[in-house]
């Protein structure tokens, strides 16, 4: 058996660990294992990089915004920017309607376009902030 405190093999007539001293909660009992392994709950947390900080990696603002204007009615700045559900919206309503309804969906990407390069759109489908 081991230590739940420190992890240290124990015997399992004993009561106390001769390390740390502590009551030893894995008693004989019908209900516990034979071994029982310790608990590692460290986490190291020296390698978590959080790129909400690092605006390098983001998605250029002035690209998705003249990808909305010129290319909008194919939704093409929307699957720059994430989001996959409003590309395809987009992209559905110009193929299908043979592009009968062409104007509707590019007058979207047009207003889409804009709201990005006047900054009301400012981040991409994970949160991260548009670059300039």
């Amino acid at each position: 058996m081991f230590c739940k405190q420190c992890g240290k093999p124990i015997d399992d007539g004993q009561d106390l660990c001769e390390d740390c001293k502590a009551a030893n909660a894995n008693q004989n009992t019908a209900n516990n294992q034979q071994y029982s392994q310790p608990q590692n709950n460290n986490v190291n947390y020296n390698n978590y990089n959080n790129n909400n900080n690092n605006n390098s990696n983001g998605k250029s603002k002035i690209a998705a915004g003249l990808l909305g204007i010129f290319l909008g009615a194919f939704g093409v700045h929307n699957f720059y920017l994430g989001y996959t559900g409003k590309a395809v919206a987009q992209l559905l309503i110009t193929i299908l309607s043979c592009g009968f309804l062409a104007f509707a969906s590019s007058l979207w990407g047009l207003i889409e376009g804009i709201l990005i390069l006047t900054g009301s759109i400012n981040t991409d489908a994970q949160g991260n902030p548009l670059r300039d």
